[in-house]
């Protein structure tokens, strides 16, 4: 039997005619991944999404059991740090760029099939990377190094885009361009630490790649398309984001990574540690309450009328929520000796903060690029609050009781579990034409 011919869509004015959406192919096809980037970026961080948290709930799962009994080539730490920084965030960071990137710089957009070897040499090398943690730490290396050059291809083609730019507005484009550079830098550091098996190291350049790299990325698309989105949604509250705003943000990421770099070897001791901690502390409360204060003046309680957008909203709090914790953990370590919610804070910041908007964007472009409504549905809206449990667990978690080995467990489960269901439901999508009828 004859396969049914795929009918092709144009372009048209105004809705597409029922006899058109009746003949569009409705399987999922893998060559409509090459449809547009946001797809094929999408999808295989998808696939390393689901993948990972699928891993790390196995290894939690051996923690706590006595089976599985896994063995391992490489800290699972270590495994797990790296692969949630560099791993599927710049595969949506892809998507999302090659997408809206082209429209914010005025210029003509890559085609998906330019992009398609430095994607899938990202998505590889994070696959390989993980059984590497089981097999053998060569082959983990070898999997960082593919990752490192999709990575660099990547911030290439994207460093070509904004050189070719007129547009009189680059700030935003150029504080990600240079943020992809510190990510591939510190993703070559993390190689270089296989190398000389200095895994206290490549903790470093993980954590350097999550401040410098993925929150500078975060916040450069927050400060340009929270507001703008809210005012779209309500119209009644006006665009507002003073570049100083930016600034501090990017300030205050270029302060962290600095201090990861000051307390690589843990934190500091003698004299100077209580004028360290006290310092640290006093600016990332600072950061903090302000981060929370424009959370306020964007629009956060009048978002929870509009769910999609209060899903954005909520994942910015808890950029401000993290800074807190963290500010207080540092002044607690003045009594203490040593910061103990270290790890809560910065949860409330992986978790908390960009898994939520990681959420909330990756949802929106997917409904607006597939045809779909721009709502956040029962299920989104729904697995959107299981990660906020699971994000509340897992800081819960890192205070030291008889039940944080059960807790991190749930939580594991519950972010699996979430990005499952998340991840296979868009998933289909990608593979589908639009809805509506529409390229793209």
């Amino acid at each position: 039997m004859s396969e049914r011919p795929v009918i092709p869509v144009r372009p048209v004015a105004g809705k597409p005619s029922a006899e058109v959406l009746a003949q569009l192919d409705r399987r999922w096809r893998l060559r409509y991944l090459m449809l547009a980037p946001y797809r094929l970026g999408f999808f295989l961080a998808m696939v390393l999404l689901v993948t990972s948290g699928a891993w790390w709930a196995l290894v939690q799962v051996s923690r706590v059991f006595p089976w599985p009994a896994l063995g391992y080539s490489l800290s699972p730490t270590v495994v797990h740090a790296a692969v949630m920084v560099f791993g599927f965030i710049p595969l949506f960071f892809s998507g999302f760029l090659f997408t809206a990137g082209p429209k914010w710089l005025g210029v003509e957009p890559w085609p998906t099939h330019a992009l398609r070897a430095p994607l899938l040499l990202q998505a590889a090398g994070w696959l390989t990377w993980i059984a590497g943690a089981h097999l053998s730490a060569v082959v983990c290396l070898v999997g960082a190094v593919l990752a490192w050059v999709g990575l660099t291809s990547m911030g290439v083609r994207f460093w070509r885009l904004v050189l070719r730019s007129r547009a009189e507005d680059q700030v935003h484009a150029r504080a990600i361009g240079v943020a992809v550079i510190v990510g591939s830098l510190s993703l070559l550091g993390l190689c270089a630490s296989l190398v000389w098996d200095a895994q206290d190291i490549a903790r470093v350049f993980v954590l350097t790649g999550l401040w410098g790299f993925v929150l500078v990325v975060y916040v450069s698309v927050a400060h340009r398309m929270i507001p703008f989105f809210t005012s779209s949604a309500m119209p009644f509250i006006q665009v507002w984001r003073p570049f100083w705003l930016l600034w501090l943000m990017l300030g205050a990421a270029a302060f962290e990574a600095a201090a990861v770099w000051v307390e690589f070897e843990g934190p500091l001791r003698g004299p100077v540690a209580p004028a360290w901690m006290l310092l640290r502390g006093v600016l990332e409360l600072g950061v903090g309450a302000v981060l929370l204060w424009l959370a306020g003046v964007w629009g956060l309680v009048q978002s929870l009328k509009n769910r999609l957008l209060a899903m954005l909203h909520i994942g910015f709090f808890w950029l401000g929520l993290s800074f807190v914790l963290a500010g207080v953990s540092q002044l607690l370590g003045l009594v203490q000796g040593a910061p103990f919610l270290g790890l809560g804070a910065l949860h409330a910041l992986t978790m908390g903060c960009l898994g939520s908007l990681m959420l909330a964007m990756v949802t929106r472009v997917s409904c607006g690029h597939s045809g779909r409504a721009l709502v956040a549905d029962r299920i989104a809206w729904s697995l959107f609050w299981v990660l906020q449990v699971a994000t509340v667990l897992r800081i819960v978690a890192t205070l030291p009781t008889a039940f944080s080995g059960s807790l991190l467990l749930v939580a594991a489960l519950l972010w699996t579990g979430t990005m499952g269901v998340w991840g296979m439901r868009l998933g289909a999508w990608y593979g589908r034409l639009r809805v509506d009828g529409r390229p793209g």
